[in-house]
């Protein structure tokens, strides 16, 4: 029998380690969002112009190129819809990788997840605080392509300002859906999986490069469940002056993936790191 003493019922270890899922308050999470903010900053510039270079690449290659070919989309030039997909698309993958390739660095190999559990914070304020920087960077990635595309003529303002709470909960819910994966991976190559089977799939499927209504009627209902095709329906019309439909809906989407995703995240974690 186990001779240790407690001082309270909910000092023992069976009350302590479910909860260790969750964080402890609605503040403790800024402390390691703070933390990832300070190492970020040091080479902020260099992490911008990666976020960026790809996205970009797509949008001026593909809109002015592709663009010269196909004409007008939904009626406005097809660079002008590409703009908002490529917003969108770029939010997904900084989040992703942010959440992955960075929070498994931290996790699994410097292993800095485990030095900030012996202080009060728990693994759900970790969690939290990872989800929550992953979001925020992947914001300004999203918001700098909006604000371009403004430069140029290809989002209208002040209408696309109301894409950026969009931006913001999309970097949330593919933030939440990432650290699923890395809760699961046992090493780097592990992503490729994520990569290549759902993150280039939902690209090609939610209306970022062409218009879902293309798509044949059992790929069209396979989009309603797909993160990034909520997004892209709510930022288009934004950055393009239209009016937003079904807004209830695709926020209710996001959001169910952005709870959801930390909840099993949080749990995935705790089995790994408290075995």
């Amino acid at each position: 029998m186990d001779a240790r003493t407690y001082d309270t019922p909910e000092d023992t270890p069976s009350r302590q380690e479910p909860l260790a899922a969750l964080p402890a308050n609605a503040v403790n999470w800024i402390a390691v969002w703070r933390r990832n903010y300070l190492v970020w900053r040091k080479l902020a510039i260099a992490s911008m112009f990666g976020n960026l270079a790809d996205p970009m690449i797509y949008l001026f290659g593909l809109g002015f190129g592709l663009g010269l070919m196909v004409g007008h989309v939904d009626g406005v030039s097809y660079i002008e819809f590409l703009a908002a997909g490529t917003v969108a698309s770029s939010v997904m993958m900084s989040a992703s990788f942010e959440s992955m390739y960075s929070g498994f660095s931290r996790m699994h190999v410097q292993r800095t997840w485990e030095a900030i559990m012996h202080t009060p914070l728990t693994l759900g304020d970790i969690v939290l605080g990872e989800v929550m920087w992953a979001g925020s960077k992947s914001m300004l990635s999203g918001v700098a392509i909006m604000l371009v595309a403004g430069a140029l003529g290809y989002a209208s303002f002040p209408s696309m300002l109301l894409a950026l709470p969009v931006i913001v909960l999309t970097g949330l819910a593919f933030a939440s859906i990432a650290m699923v994966v890395t809760a699961l991976a046992p090493s780097y190559d592990f992503f490729m999986f994520y990569q290549t089977l759902v993150l280039t799939p939902m690209l090609l499927l939610s209306g970022v490069f062409f218009p879902v209504s293309q798509l044949p009627a059992a790929a069209r209902g396979f989009t309603e469940v797909l993160p990034l095709a909520h997004a892209v329906d709510l930022i288009r019309p934004a950055m393009l002056g239209r009016p937003l439909q079904e807004v209830v809906l695709h926020v209710a989407v996001l959001l169910a993936y952005v709870v959801g995703g930390f909840l099993v995240s949080a749990v995935l974690f705790r089995r790994r790191m408290m075995k």
